[in-house]
């Protein structure tokens, strides 16, 4: 961006003109992918560039008040693909990409070609913000950075056992009863905690986050779980029915994005 005037190139030019079908003239709303918009106008338009006029500039955060963060187990080929896909457009902000026991795929390449799905995902969507896909990391190394952090709360799914989703929230229901003889305001409460009854994952304006865990392909070992019940995070099970892990990462961002976030 220079001045008052955009550059649009390569792919995303393409895309404006091929797909489409804009011309010198047309009006766009170009977001940065941090919950700025800016309505434009195109002034010149080339095979591979495309320049437009910055007419206004305005906030367009379409974002679930939910800050959610998927560790997602690496999966093979285009498994991974599609988790990177369907979460972004429900609303996930962060995809860690973790190196679990049961990992078939260990070092990967692909990284640049998740963050470039999420951001045509969140195009796609109509969001305002590109989530942050991650270098993968070790699983035990995410958790432990996940318990440092005092405003997260973390789910880990697991196909053998946990708690149900509806426990879980009469579990928060009656731990987040609130006292009207305390003053909320000045004291908070942890997010992140070492227990085993949850904490309220997020409020409203506020920097907390709500961590899901997926694993790969075979799931989590026992290992790995107990390793994050003793990080707090809280052992959920989606049902009697084992899921695919693609699967299943889907339906934890869309129950928690119910639950917690905007899709309620």
């Amino acid at each position: 961006m220079t001045d008052n005037r955009l550059s649009i190139t390569d792919e995303k030019a393409h895309y404006l003109l091929s797909v489409l079908r804009c011309r010198k003239g047309d009006h766009l709303i170009v977001f940065d992918g941090s919950g700025i918009c800016f309505m434009t106008v195109i002034k010149e338009a080339c095979r591979r560039e495309v320049f437009a006029e910055i007419l206004e500039t305005f906030s367009c955060n379409l974002e679930s008040p939910l800050h959610s963060i998927l560790v997602q187990g690496i999966l093979k080929g285009e498994k991974m693909d599609t988790v990177i896909q369907k979460t972004t457009e429900l609303g996930v902000n962060e995809i860690v990409p973790a190196v679990t026991e049961r990992s078939q795929l260990r070092d990967t390449r692909r990284v640049k070609r998740w963050r470039k799905i999420a951001e045509e995902a969140s195009r796609q969507s109509g969001r305002s913000v590109v989530p942050v896909v991650s270098e993968p990391v070790e699983l035990k190394k995410v958790l432990t950075s996940c318990a440092s952090q005092s405003t997260h709360q973390g789910f880990i799914f697991y196909e053998e056992g946990g708690m149900t989703l509806s426990e879980a929230i009469a579990v928060l229901q009656q731990t987040n009863t609130p006292n009207p003889s305390l003053d909320q305001s000045s004291s908070p409460a942890p997010l992140f905690v070492k227990t085993n009854t949850l904490i309220p994952p997020f409020i409203k304006g506020g920097k907390g986050g709500l961590v899901c865990c997926i694993g790969p392909e075979g799931g989590f070992t026992k290992e790995e779980v107990n390793f994050a019940e003793e990080k707090g995070l809280t052992v959920i099970s989606l049902g009697k029915r084992i899921l695919k892990a693609e699967t299943a990462a889907i339906s934890a961002v869309t129950l928690v994005q119910y639950l917690f976030g905007d899709m309620g």
